[in-house]
């Protein structure tokens, strides 16, 4: 266990800052969250402000003194940061690496060069063109999708690939959900389930569960999740709303104005080395199981996510920057441009941390654990429930996945290492749950695609909507397996 993991445990232990009963706790809890959607969706506060407000009126109603709700906001707001917050910052400078170097570009090209035919540069005259790849074509961009995700943000991975889903549509003469519902699956997929992404990587640190084996699981039930929710939903989709390419909307791709681009084989390694890395500590791990043996400290030292993360980004540098031409300054630059967007990302994770804890020291966890004992709700189905009501009511999946870490974090006390990971992605499942207009990814989805409000609903909602059902019957079914 990690000093972080201890100095947790400690905190999750210790006395309550509030003598309120259940029934006080739970009008706490409901009002906290209650200020916490009115004012992101009433008042369009940004999230970070809404759930430090939102943390003080659960305290104020629990009856705790003010001066200890503002310790353990503060406490749980540092404590995640210290957990997650270099590694999103490491996340978003590999990505930035990754799209300006046109490293994303020429893995896209070359899967579809092998799965669809030809690269989309190639685009139809005006009214003409084949439907190039045939069947294979959205099975080519969910996994164009999934690799792209592994260490991208969403909203990033959707404006990286928005030119890919348009040009391939508009080539292949497909309606636009037959070639887009594939790629938004694969990024939602790993948004939601499969770290290093932010929401993932905060309930591991809230419940205390190995990140190893919730990424195995996590890739073990994305698979089958993606697929369902990917090439065959889109089908469906394509019927449902069956619209063309808006040619307003394709942009210029980054790696157009570069005069060459990393190889594909250097551009695949460098995306999956943190996964490899952090799989390999966990099968040594399991396989080794000896904390004194050199082999298992090397992998212990090799797969943690800095460690994993940082080899990645070090390893673009010769890989993705060099070979795109990009001056010492130009990757300094970078870097500095890459870590600018995720302040605003930072600040929420953090101060989701601090409502985590918050709940957790007021003594709402110890309270979810009382009534669900007595209700005899599967924690798994209990913390699937409760992100989907904050992902609903919020419209924010990492909104939902911290607070319900929270509430839920002390289920995982006394569960195995595989079952604490099954928590996690029972968690991440549940936060993306229909996505509607209180999302900004409802939003990016609608205007980038052309669509309008029920189209949106029919396509990417529904979308959504499969991903979370089906990755949460496969935990529950996993659970009863492992």
């Amino acid at each position: 266990m990690t000093r972080l993991s201890v100095e947790m445990l400690a905190a999750d232990t210790a006395e309550p800052i509030t003598s309120a009963g259940h029934a006080q706790l739970g009008i706490a809890v409901l009002a906290g969250i209650a200020v916490i959607v009115l004012l992101i969706t009433k008042f369009k506060l940004h999230a970070f402000l809404a759930l430090t407000i939102g943390s003080l009126a659960l305290g104020a109603f629990a009856g705790a003194p003010l001066d200890k709700v503002i310790a353990s906001f503060t406490a749980g707001l540092g404590s995640t940061v210290a957990g997650v917050g270099v590694l999103i910052a490491l996340g978003a400078i590999l990505g930035k690496m990754l799209a300006d170097s046109g490293g994303a570009d020429q893995v896209v090209d070359t899967i579809l060069a092998k799965w669809g035919g030809a690269g989309p540069q190639d685009l139809p005259h005006e009214g003409g063109g084949r439907r190039a790849g045939g069947k294979s074509m959205p099975w080519a961009m969910v996994l164009i999708a999934s690799v792209i995700g592994l260490p991208l943000f969403f909203e990033v991975g959707v404006v990286l690939l928005i030119p890919v889903v348009l040009m391939v549509a508009k080539r292949g003469n497909y309606s636009l959900m037959r070639i887009g519902i594939p790629a938004l699956a694969g990024l939602s997929v790993m948004h939601g389930l499969v770290p290093p992404h932010p929401g993932p990587l905060v309930a591991i640190d809230a419940v205390g569960a190995n990140l190893g084996v919730t990424l195995a699981l996590g890739v073990l039930i994305a698979i089958p999740t993606v697929i369902i929710a990917g090439p065959v939903f889109a089908r469906s989709a394509a019927r449902w709303v069956d619209v063309p390419a808006p040619d307003r909307m394709i942009p210029q791709r980054a790696s157009d104005e570069l005069d060459r681009r990393p190889s594909f084989g250097a551009t695949l390694a460098t995306i999956l080395l943190p996964v490899v890395l952090m799989l390999a500590k966990a099968l040594v791990d399991i396989v080794v199981d000896d904390p004194e043996s050199t082999v298992q400290r090397v992998f212990d030292v090799a797969g943690s996510p800095l460690i994993a993360l940082l080899a990645a980004v070090l390893l673009g540098i010769f890989t993705l920057a060099r070979p795109a031409g990009f001056s010492k300054e130009r990757v300094q630059g970078m870097v500095e441009k890459g870590l600018a967007p995720i302040a605003g990302i930072l600040l929420i994770v953090g101060a989701g941390g601090g409502f985590k804890q918050t709940l957790i020291d007021s003594g709402v966890g110890q309270m979810v654990l009382e009534i669900s004992e007595d209700w005899s709700i599967p924690a798994l189905l209990l913390a699937w429930l409760i992100a989907v009501a904050i992902r609903l009511a919020t419209g924010s999946a990492t909104v939902a996945t911290v607070s319900a870490a929270g509430l839920v974090a002390p289920l995982a006390a006394d569960m195995s290492t595989t079952h604490a990971a099954l928590l996690v992605l029972a968690i991440g499942a549940g936060s993306l749950f229909f996505s509607h207009v209180n999302d900004a990814g409802f939003w990016l989805v609608k205007e980038y695609f052309g669509l309008n409000v029920g189209q949106t609903i029919k396509t990417w909602s529904v979308m959504e909507t499969i991903i979370s059902v089906v990755a949460g019957a496969l935990v529950l079914l996993l659970s009863l397996i492992i």
